[in-house]
């Protein structure tokens, strides 16, 4: 994976594809610590440089995971870290806060566990609506100026809030989910991010697993509580999604490489974010950038995996209220 491609038109340089570590801290079932860090060691061996993850993650667990993998390779890798959710002992989601002093509370907080004298990119998990995005981002740019966060991004933001943050200050990318069954950013938020030069970074590329034949184990994997998981949407999905992987077995892919290498094939403006947990998952992940699927390939992947016809919504309600990208 020597390519790179530069994030936005302000930010740094990245490989084709990032590695998002939140699975590696208990979001979806029990991970194991020793073979989270072979598997990071792994994807910057590979030639991935771009890491996100979020201050949440694991109440911390996830960032201090990282500034152990990270001795002594912190700067072969761009850190983009995610702040603002806010948990409860229990794990219990609690709101979010932007306010500018919780920025920079969230941000000491996050270089102490890292490890590092900054961050690379930094981003509100969500929208606050509470706070104007014009203080959180200026808060973002005072970090900047301090020499504490290199690059401001965001977080499923919608269309006015990307344009009132990229006024205050260049933003080098949005973060948010894009998959081939979930492409909501393409109507208006992905024109617009193109327009004023903002790469996209996507998560979810295999719908949490749902492309790739994974389903939660146990009550302590997210995804049980997640709609499209959860029993006739689930049974219903899984029958959907038999078509792509005959699309992929006819081409001698797995249903993961082809999703991957479909979402590359958007843009160099779209990295995707793999939420590899193993080796093994990694290893797979790895060989999609090389896969060249044809434009009839494209039109047939979108025509078997139709967004209209999969049943629930990518959070539950509670969740999607929260997000900016779908007001």
């Amino acid at each position: 994976m020597a390519d790179l491609v530069k994030l936005g038109r302000s930010g740094p340089m990245v490989s084709r594809m990032g590695l998002g570590c939140m699975g590696m801290s208990g979001m979806y079932g029990p991970s194991d610590e020793t073979e989270s860090i072979a598997t990071i060691h792994a994807a910057i061996d590979a030639g991935i440089n771009l890491l996100d993850t979020g201050d949440f993650y694991g109440m911390g667990h996830n960032e201090m995971l990282l500034g152990t993998a990270l001795k002594g390779r912190r700067g072969r890798v761009l850190l983009s870290v995610k702040f603002g959710a806010m948990r409860a002992p229990n794990g219990a989601w609690l709101g979010v806060d932007g306010r500018p002093q919780a920025v920079k509370n969230f941000a000491a907080y996050s270089l102490q566990r890292l490890k590092t004298d900054h961050i690379d990119i930094y981003r509100l998990s969500r929208v606050d609506p509470a706070v104007p995005i014009e203080e959180t981002v200026g808060a973002i740019a005072d970090l900047i100026r301090a020499g504490h966060v290199r690059y401001a991004g965001l977080s499923e933001a919608g269309v006015k809030t990307i344009r009132r943050a990229h006024a205050v200050q260049p933003v080098c990318d949005l973060q948010i989910e894009y998959s081939l069954i979930s492409r909501g950013i393409e109507p208006a938020i992905l024109p617009t991010l193109r327009e004023l030069g903002i790469a996209a970074t996507v998560y979810g590329v295999l719908s949490r697993g749902l492309l790739s034949g994974s389903r939660p184990a146990s009550s302590g994997d997210l995804r049980a509580y997640f709609p499209r998981f959860v029993g006739a949407n689930y049974e219903r999905n899984v029958k959907l999604l038999a078509a792509l992987d005959a699309f992929a077995s006819e081409r001698n892919l797995t249903p993961t490489q082809a999703a991957i290498a479909w979402v590359l094939s958007k843009g160099e403006d779209i990295v995707p974010l793999i939420g590899a947990r193993t080796r093994a998952q990694l290893a797979e992940a790895l060989t999609a950038p090389s896969i060249r699927l044809s434009g009839d390939d494209c039109a047939e992947l979108e025509r078997i995996v139709d967004p209209a016809a999969v049943a629930g919504t990518r959070y539950g309600d509670e969740q999607m209220a929260m997000l900016d990208s779908e007001r």
